[in-house]
């Protein structure tokens, strides 16, 4: 099977999973190397969160890899939904290391011990939050260009640890000036806080993407002004129902016009609505499920309108009817 645009544009994504590998690699030495001259527990808690980055790279690189792959018999809707298992597993390794800095903190807050040279641990650390800021809006760019969410999340990683080696640095910079040993372990405590509440976030963002939850409102609100364009009296939708996968997204709907219709005049009218929802929105699958406005039995499935995103996302149902489906 020939690969979509779509397909050739995620295999490309995986040469910014290789930039992010190279970064982490690069940043865990740094970082280690200030923790070896400092003996700074904050600064080891910047060094353990870089282990995960390298690590969630790395699951991102395997993830991007595998939703690169095109539909087959097995997975007829393609592969895009591995994103959400690399964005998953990152957000779980971001949680351990969270637990493995406290673990490392707290005997130093009980028995405090001094920072060794840190000037230039500090310059290594600042050396270090630069390359990671500068990858981060690689990343982030990327991923809002190519709607990856293993990219974005991967970005938005790297920019708390660009956050995180700021705060550890406001912490050794507070502890060389007041001489309060203390502050370096009470730093690490809140850096491991705030680790834990992007794990969490992650993991909830990347269940939701497993479970089918419906595009975002105003996504929404887009393909809805699409179907605006083209109401009247004799042409009607219901049973609206959307979801996301990655990188992808299904719109589904049925459309009730005039039994007189002709088969090409039905058909013509999807083409039409579907490519005006395609132009509306990026990377879209669309199935349009025709009926007619004059047979009773198109309006007994109007229960479905409930499971829009509006009311409380569901998962798509797709008719098992005959419908019309394009894709991009």
């Amino acid at each position: 099977m020939t690969a979509t645009p779509n397909q050739t544009a995620q295999t490309s994504l995986t040469r910014f999973a290789w930039l992010s590998i190279a970064a982490a690699v690069i940043t865990i030495g740094l970082k280690a190397g200030a923790y070896w001259l400092t003996g700074s527990v904050g600064l080891l808690s910047d060094a353990l969160e870089s282990l995960v980055n390298l690590v969630a790279a790395i699951m991102a690189l395997v993830m991007l890899t595998i939703a690169a792959r095109p539909p087959d018999e097995e997975h007829a809707y393609g592969h895009s939904k591995a994103e959400y298992f690399s964005s998953g597993v990152e957000g779980a390794l971001i949680v351990l290391a969270a637990v493995s800095i406290g673990w490392a903190a707290w005997p130093r807050l009980l028995q405090p011990q001094p920072i060794e040279q840190p000037g230039l641990g500090l310059a290594i650390s600042v050396a270090a939050s630069a390359l990671n800021f500068a990858v981060a809006r690689i990343l982030l760019a990327a991923g809002r260009r190519y709607h990856s969410i293993t990219l974005e999340a991967d970005a938005r990683h790297l920019m708390t640890d660009v956050w995180t080696s700021a705060g550890v640095l406001v912490g050794v910079v507070a502890v060389v000036l007041t001489g309060w040993e203390r502050l370096d372990p009470i730093i690490a405590l809140l850096v491991a806080a705030n680790i834990i509440w992007t794990g969490v976030q992650l993991v909830r963002r990347s269940a939701l993407g497993l479970l089918d939850t419906a595009l975002p409102a105003e996504e929404q609100a887009a393909v809805r002004q699409v179907l605006d364009r083209y109401a009247q009296p004799e042409v009607q939708f219901h049973a609206l129902r959307t979801r996301q996968a990655g990188a992808r997204r299904f719109v589904s709907m049925h459309v009730l016009v005039p039994g007189t219709w002709t088969v090409h005049q039905g058909h013509t009218f999807l083409e039409q609505i579907e490519r005006d929802i395609r132009a509306a929105l990026p990377n879209v699958t669309v199935f349009t499920h025709l009926e007619s406005l004059d047979d009773p039995t198109s309006w007994q499935d109007t229960m479905l309108d409930r499971a829009d995103g509006s009311e409380g996302a569901a998962p798509d149902i797709i008719s098992s009817l005959s419908h019309h489906g394009t894709d991009i």
